[in-house]
């Protein structure tokens, strides 16, 4: 089922910092398959909590996007537990601000940890894009949204 994706820069649900997943339960499976049912409806490459009503500290992330190795998959408890020195800048946009896009610089690399549906601990060590979409989702779980870290903004209308 598709849900309806919470909008704009001033939702009190979007400005709270999500509270940690204590069981994974067959609800909470249930919740990630409408969330990623969601993601792709409104053709994202992520999609957190958050951003579809619920302050739990879970996403859905695409990774390597349009890619062969495509993957999704809910990331539950996120923590980013090292970012590289090294920066990059790119373009970001929101399912939760439409039309809106900005430039952000953000770590080249990341590891973070975060536990799968089955329980189990994962670590990745991600660079480019995927580390950009991971550390975009953290914020969200972090009441946080990427026109705080925008140096530059713009509206565009882009068609869906």
């Amino acid at each position: 089922m598709s849900m309806t994706v919470v909008q704009g820069a001033d939702n009190t649900i979007l400005r709270t910092v999500s509270m940690p997943v204590k069981t994974i339960t067959p609800e909470l499976r249930s919740f990630a398959l409408d969330m990623t049912k969601t993601m792709e409806h409104e053709n994202g490459v992520g999609i957190a909590a958050p951003q579809v009503g619920r302050n739990i500290r879970m996403a859905i992330v695409k990774l390597n996007p349009g890619e062969k190795n495509e993957i999704i998959f809910p990331i539950i408890n996120p923590e980013i537990l090292e970012i590289s020195e090294e920066l990059d800048d790119g373009e970001e946009g929101c399912l939760s601000l439409r039309g809106m896009w900005g430039k952000v610089r953000r770590a080249s690399r990341i590891l973070f940890r975060y536990k799968n549906l089955r329980n189990q601990e994962q670590t990745l060590e991600l660079h480019g894009f995927n580390a950009r979409i991971i550390q975009h989702e953290v914020d969200h779980l972090d009441g946080k949204l990427f026109i705080d870290r925008a140096y530059e903004l713009e509206e565009k209308k882009k068609s869906r």
